[in-house]
């Protein structure tokens, strides 16, 4: 099998296991929105950012060296996951001690209003870290491992029974903020014991006996992904708490429910970064990896912005069927989330490069760059323009690391990035936001919006034909 055609198998694989799951919280958004209301829409998003950080310190990011030295067959797949799983566990533990010192600090600002919801969920968010963290790391393992399809299967079983625990917690018992963590809560348990079960890992996991190199090795090319983490979420999720504290738990739920739809694109993209990076690692000693890269790329970045103009051509529908009827104005604030979900996909897609050649030290420095543009321009556009300063704000910052990394890259992989057709698109997803936030009239609006995702889908079709041909075995003329 050609390194195309693995490209594209492990993608397909990974996508039918996990788009449905994806796909799935945006077509029930509006039941959570309806189950929770606006502040409490905007109340859960705030938590579950928080846990999503808090994760990265409790594991110590532990899962990236689960994928990095999981897929190197210079490993013992049993010590890799051995360390995983006890790294895993005693973080998550530890997290329960740090609780009570949510108490206190909420004591001593009693008039912040982020402080005082994340002490009210102290404990089951404490729960939540922990299920979701063991969860994570034996997922990763599984993908590690090679079993892509045991990953995609543990995709669909998690969103079905998320389903399940949804309709319990939320429709029946109608538990609001509560029920939806339990729900995600219970989840992770149902997932961990499949995948226990179905990748039989209780055989990889040795209690004692674990190799002291691996385990310097793994702690010492996880603990730098920490920081990335933590400013990678920054760019990401900094913004919710700067409208909730600023403009009200509200606001908040109407700039999520903006981001919901864009955030498509970077889960539709991090379903094919599992698997690029699955390539980029075993590729990374190749004399043609260069070019590799830049043909990938190239079809990357034009799939990327088409759906991204798609998004646009068709987001005030959209947020009209799918939302809450006190969310439908959220369309007008997607122009710069999509921009930014955009350059997101091409930053990590770049970050694929760090991760081959173990430089987790120089992912952590330019993601830092973006995060310090992401705080200033928060603080200093969102008391003026209010949602449409915190999506300008992470807009600039995604683009901000994207540049830094095409730069920085070259000197491990002097990658092609067809720098004309990427300020070309750019342009034209910028002229479509524009549209979007200025133009009133109907005709007026949908007429050029389909004008320009035509002219998109002109510039991009033949970088897309070219990685078919490729793919498929056949040279393109």
């Amino acid at each position: 099998m050609n390194r195309y055609k693995k490209l594209a198998s492990n993608t397909v694989v990974l996508a039918l296991g996990q788009f449905g799951s994806k796909l799935l919280v945006v077509l029930l958004m509006r039941f959570y929105q309806n189950m929770l209301g606006e502040e409490g829409y905007g109340e859960i998003s705030t938590i579950i950012d928080t846990a999503t950080l808090l994760m990265a310190f409790a594991t110590l990011s532990i899962g990236e060296s689960i994928i990095r030295f999981g897929l190197d067959r210079a490993y013992n797949n049993s010590q890799v996951f051995s360390i995983g799983v006890k790294v895993t566990l005693i973080g998550t533990s530890i997290g329960f001690l740090i609780v009570p010192a949510l108490d206190l600090t909420a004591g001593l600002m009693p008039d912040n209003k982020v402080l005082a919801l994340l002490n009210q969920y102290s404990w089951i968010t404490a729960v939540y870290v922990f299920t979701g963290g063991m969860k994570s790391t034996c997922a990763l393992f599984v993908r590690s491992n090679g079993n892509v399809r045991l990953y995609a299967m543990d995709g669909i079983f998690t969103t079905v029974m998320n389903i399940l625990f949804n309709l319990l917690f939320l429709l029946a018992f109608k538990w609001g903020n509560m029920g939806y963590l339990l729900s995600v809560i219970c989840a992770d348990v149902c997932s961990i014991l499949f995948l226990t079960y179905m990748g039989r890992l209780k055989k990889y996991f040795a209690l004692i006996g674990t190799d002291r190199s691996v385990r310097k090795a793994m702690i010492s090319f996880a603990l730098p992904m920490i920081p990335t983490t933590v400013m990678w979420w920054i760019i990401n999720a900094s913004d919710t708490f700067f409208v909730s504290e600023m403009l009200g738990f509200a606001k908040s739920g109407m700039y999520k429910a903006a981001y919901r739809l864009p955030n498509m694109i970077a889960l539709l993209s991090g379903i094919f970064s599992q698997a690029w990076n699955m390539s980029a690692i075993s590729e990374k000693n190749s004399r043609t990896i260069a070019k590799f890269y830049s043909d990938v790329f190239s079809a990357f970045q034009s799939i990327v912005f088409v759906v991204g103009s798609g998004m646009l051509l068709v987001i005030r529908p959209f947020i009209s069927v799918f939302c809450a009827k006190q969310f439908h104005m959220a369309y007008i604030y997607t122009p710069f989330l999509v921009l930014a979900v955009v350059y997101s996909c091409f930053a990590t897609f770049m970050g694929s490069i760090y991760v081959a050649s173990k430089q987790s030290k120089r992912s952590l420095l330019t993601t830092s760059v973006g995060a310090s543009v992401n705080i200033l321009l928060n603080a200093s556009f969102i008391p003026v323009l209010g949602n449409h300063g915190a999506a300008i704000a992470t807009c600039v910052s995604f683009i901000t690391v994207f540049i830094i990394r095409a730069f920085d890259t070259r000197q491990t992989v002097y990658m092609n990035i067809r720098l004309r057709k990427l300020c070309t698109n750019t342009i034209c997803l910028i002229a479509m936001g524009l549209v979007i936030i200025f133009v009133k009239n109907d005709i007026v609006f949908y007429s050029v919006l389909a004008a320009i995702f035509m002219l998109m889908l002109m510039l991009n079709f033949k970088a897309c034909v070219k990685i078919v041909m490729q793919i498929i075995g056949k040279k393109n003329k």
